[in-house]
């Protein structure tokens, strides 16, 4: 935002720009799910009226083939169609009057109908008896049908289109003979007006962009205005389908009384006519909140931003050397506490201001002081060194070596270039090094042992955290010992803890046991332990130690045996993570 506002990045402008913001996305939130909710709520109305509709044709064409059903029932039923297939069956062959008796008296059924085109009756034996020839039911339809009409034993079965005349429809029925025991006496086979079941639609008419579809149980049509695949309808129950690029609303009802399957498809755009009044109202009623909000965001921003711009100008108004007193302005509760703690700043900084100065003077006094009274490092380097050469040119190798070693001892431990606070095990193993080659020369009859694991080598630890505690070893206690003195210098890994334990231990005239508990007891609480200077080291490293490893349990243990020796110990953890970043073994 910075970036993008340059000189005009003010409080009052950052408000703007939230409160706009914020507004903005609530609005399009807002938008968004009024018109999706109230998209929802017509698609959800037009989907019901569209059910109903689909329930009540389904209703029409159920009682319009109820009207097939019942007709070609009484044509079935009647007692001279029954007697002549009864003779049938008995082998008593009718003459031919007969048989244009029967085709009379079914004919006029007709009369009563414009569903039926015509009707044709069977005997048992698939032979015709009307209408007056010698054709075979076999050779009309398939056999499957009569075994449909065997099994719905006088029932109606829904063929579909008649093979012999596409224009029709055809259905069958078994003629059973009530004084037969309803024993199968023939087939009367019903070719069905293909216009019939368009009465459902006189009312109402489908427009060219709305599809009506009506499918028989076997999936086959009998009623449609749609010219696409069906399978394409037929895959889903319900929802919406595109068809030729436009989203299709559909609906299905399947009869339980005929099986049969009635689809109503109508355009979603037909349906949602009314969302566009809805999306115009909807951006309009958006683009108006959102004028009034930049007008009220702009007199907010600027009421809440003034008394802070006030306050901006004292600041930037201030006297030389001392800032000013803002002046208090009447505003909120926040502002005015705001204001106050200025004023109160003011003041304190104003009292802190001479405070500081005098300080400095005093401290400026104090490091001249401190100057005139340093030793140069680099004048006492080049006098070590002078010295060296001094004694190599007279031949006494043993004072040159020793004057080495307490160069390089005095280089690492005040060196102004070797002032890190954390080194390697090596170069403090190696200044342990240089302290014992001066302390040999002192005394005679010291030695020492370092063990370290070479992988541990490069760990890095505390500066002059050894060294110390191998001083304090030698003076304390083999410095007075009878005999040949030893220091050791062990550093190992812990097996139960991933820390390095680190043990510096005498063979010399060791402490006793009382002693040594109070010892450790007073390093544990913190307190002084010696007042004089004798074994401030081991102080020094342990607070060294808690300082450097926090929250950790280091600190320095001593454990002695009288007349055998000293040890002091202490572990650090291999990582840890503290002021100094995360450091572990393998950096």
């Amino acid at each position: 935002m910075n970036f993008l506002l340059g000189k005009y990045n003010t409080l009052r402008n950052q408000i703007l720009i939230v409160y706009l913001f914020v507004m903005f996305i609530s609005l399009i939130v807002v938008g968004t799910i009024t018109y999706s909710i109230v998209l929802n709520l017509i698609t959800d109305k037009s989907e019901g009226q569209m059910r109903h509709t689909a329930v009540e044709a389904s209703g029409r064409i159920d009682s319009l083939y109820e009207q097939i059903n019942n007709l070609s029932v009484q044509v079935a039923t009647n007692s001279n169609l029954q007697q002549y297939l009864l003779d049938d069956l008995m082998r008593q062959t009718p003459s031919f009057r007969e048989r244009q008796s029967i085709m009379e008296e079914v004919n006029r059924y007709l009369i009563y109908t414009n569903a039926i085109a015509s009707f044709e009756l069977y005997t048992k034996d698939f032979s015709k008896v009307i209408p007056l020839d010698e054709a075979m039911l076999t050779d009309r339809i398939e056999r499957k049908w009569l075994i449909e009409a065997n099994v719905a034993n006088g029932g109606l079965v829904w063929i579909g289109e008649d093979p012999k005349d596409p224009g029709y429809f055809l259905a069958i029925r078994q003629v059973n003979l009530i004084d037969h025991s309803f024993a199968n006496g023939g087939y009367l086979l019903i070719q069905v007006n293909p216009n019939y079941f368009h009465l459902m639609e006189t009312r109402k008419l489908p427009s060219s962009e709305e599809y009506t579809i009506l499918l028989d149980k076997n999936k086959e049509p009998i009623i449609s205005n749609y010219t696409g695949d069906y399978e394409q309808v037929l895959e889903k129950d319900e929802g919406v389908i595109l068809i030729d690029g436009n989203d299709y609303m559909y609906v299905k009802q399947v009869s339980n009384y005929t099986g049969w399957t009635l689809t109503i498809l109508k355009p979603v755009e037909t349906l949602t006519e009314g969302v566009s009044v809805l999306k115009t109202a909807t951006y309009s009623s958006a683009l108006f909140g959102f004028i009034l909000f930049v007008i009220l965001s702009y007199f907010l921003s600027t009421m809440i931003t003034r008394p802070i711009f006030q306050l901006t100008r004292t600041m930037q108004n201030r006297g030389e050397g001392e800032l000013a007193i803002n002046i208090d302005v009447p505003s909120t509760i926040e502002i005015n506490e705001l204001n106050t703690t200025y004023n109160d700043m003011v003041e304190e900084i104003n009292h802190l201001i001479q405070v500081v100065y005098e300080k400095e003077l005093s401290r400026s006094r104090i490091e001249l002081k401190a100057l005139q009274s340093q030793i140069n490092p680099h004048f006492l380097f080049n006098t070590l060194n002078a010295l060296y050469w001094s004694l190599e040119e007279k031949g006494d190798d043993k004072l040159a070596d020793l004057i080495v070693a307490m160069s390089e001892l005095f280089r690492y431990t005040i060196d102004k270039n070797n002032n890190e606070e954390w080194v390697t095990i090596s170069q403090e193993l190696n200044h342990v090094e240089k302290y014992m080659q001066i302390m040999k020369f002192r005394l005679q009859n010291i030695c020492w042992e370092i063990q370290v694991p070479p992988q541990f080598e490069d760990v890095k630890i505390p500066k002059l955290i050894i060294q110390p505690l191998v001083e304090n070893a030698i003076i304390h206690g083999i410095s007075n010992k009878i005999g040949q003195g030893k220091t050791s210098v062990t550093i190992k890994k812990s097996p139960a803890e991933d820390y390095l334990v680190f043990e510096v231990s005498d063979n010399g005239k060791g402490i006793e046991k009382e002693t040594v508990e109070v010892l450790n007891d007073q390093l544990k609480t913190g307190e002084t332990i010696i007042k004089s200077k004798n074994g401030i080291g081991i102080v020094n490293v342990d607070q060294r130690l808690k300082l450097y490893y926090p929250n950790t349990s280091v600190g320095v243990k001593i454990s002695s045996e009288l007349n055998k020796g000293t040890c002091c110990q202490f572990k650090i953890p291999l990582k840890w993570e503290g002021n100094y970043g995360e450091e572990d073994i393998n950096r």
